[in-house]
């Protein structure tokens, strides 16, 4: 349900740029709703993406780690699109809007918490999570699972505008994982 709810959010917010419409209203506020409901959605599979046992040492600790970090980055996501659905709710028009986004942008700390450096550790814990599946759990995480949640985020990170095809690509990596792992 994750990947489609971010494939969601891409197409919502192709359509309202096709219509010229996406700024504050209906576009802006379903495309973030359905943005905010595909972080809170993966937040299970960066749980569920950690073996439910048999690990000890630094296995353990390396999904730990790359489970803590998808998590962190998750929640730093989660506040982005927090920020921006209240930006939207409250602003007027996209002149508005974006003197919202600079006053937030402003305070101290707020873009390498919320938009620079740890919304970056979502994505990297969940390529961290699938690539260590891929390598310890070799006969029911295909190689390919990693190469397709890489190839997702960097269309992401491209272009918003390919993000519903990324987030294609990490579906279909998460796919072979959707009834979670033996133990």
């Amino acid at each position: 349900m994750a990947p489609a709810l971010m494939a969601g959010y891409g197409l919502v917010r192709l359509a309202g740029r096709a219509v010229g419409d996406y700024g504050p209203g209906v576009w802006w506020s379903a495309a973030h709703l359905l943005f905010l409901a595909a972080v809170i959605a993966f937040v299970p599979v960066l749980l569920g993406l950690r073996p439910p046992g048999g690990l000890r040492g630094g296995r353990r600790l390396a999904f730990r780690v790359a489970s803590g970090a998808g998590l962190l980055g998750a929640a730093a996501v989660a506040v982005q699109a927090v920020i921006d659905l209240v930006a939207g709710f409250v602003a007027a028009d996209d002149r508005a809007m974006s003197e919202i986004f600079e006053k937030v942008q402003d305070v101290p700390g707020v873009m390498p918490v919320v938009y620079t450096v740890v919304p970056l550790l979502f994505w990297l814990g969940l390529l961290a999570l699938v690539t260590l599946l891929a390598l310890f759990r070799r006969g029911e995480v295909p190689a390919w699972s990693p190469l397709l949640v890489l190839a997702g985020v960097v269309m992401a990170a491209i272009s918003l505008d390919l993000l519903a095809v990324g987030a294609l690509c990490i579906g279909l990596a998460l796919f072979p994982m959707r009834r979670g792992l033996p133990n």
